[in-house]
């Protein structure tokens, strides 16, 4: 019988999109992709992840030192405003439809999770989204020190709701290999597509790991 579903959170409950003007990479003149691989260095990531950068300002110093040209502090300020923006859109709107599947499960008396990959920025505006309602506990792995698929931080979260592993699901769009992070732990799995579509290859690996695969948000409410 499952006691709590844990939910990934981008990619799964909300997608930080660029705007169409504005944005990070605007600021620098670049193009998102040339903008994302700087950005999205896995060192970076990883160390501003882990809750190892203290400060948002040092997440854009430690991303711009990669750039092969100066960043003025102008600039800096920018695109620190962009980023902010950008996750707080996204933690703003969420569709309806999450939202209605979240009530069902409260109403059910389910016990709902976060575990989320994050920095400081990333989740800065958590608590002002309609999600943060809904939720028992949250993981940041910022605010932990570990990282998806860490099997640490899913045997954390189980014990924050005090749960079992074959009571728990975990939902996620397979994202930093979540998906075998949560099995190893124990968990049963759901590889979400509600948000975004996978590739061949790339939905064929994660698929190795689920238990359950759905296209719509509410077809969780099948394995609960």
């Amino acid at each position: 019988m499952i006691k709590a579903v844990y939910f990934d959170l981008f990619f799964t409950l909300i997608i930080p999109s660029y705007e169409k003007i504005n944005n990070e990479y605007d600021i620098l003149h670049l193009s998102m992709t040339e903008w994302e691989n700087y950005a999205e260095n896995d060192m970076l990531y990883q160390e501003r992840a882990l809750g190892q950068v203290k400060s948002e300002m040092e997440i854009i110093d430690r991303i711009v030192s990669v750039i092969p040209f100066q960043v003025n502090d102008i600039q800096k300020k920018q695109i620190l405003s962009a980023r902010e923006k950008r996750m707080k859109n996204a933690l703003h709107n969420v569709p309806e439809d999450m939202i209605d599947v979240l009530k069902i499960l409260k109403n059910r008396k389910i016990k709902i999770g976060l575990i989320s990959n994050a920095d400081i920025i990333d989740c800065k505006y958590w608590g002002e989204s309609k999600l943060a309602f809904f939720f028992d506990d949250v993981i940041f792995s910022c605010n932990v020190g570990f990282l998806k698929p860490d099997r640490q931080i899913y045997e954390l979260a189980m014990q924050n709701l005090k749960v079992l592993p074959d009571e728990s699901l975990f939902v996620g769009d397979g994202g930093s290999n979540e998906l075998f992070g949560a099995k190893s732990a124990g968990m049963k799995t759901i590889f979400t597509e509600a948000l975004e579509n996978k590739n061949g290859e790339k939905r064929n690996n994660i698929m190795k790991y689920a238990d359950y695969h759905i296209k719509k948000f509410a077809e969780i409410l099948k394995y609960v």
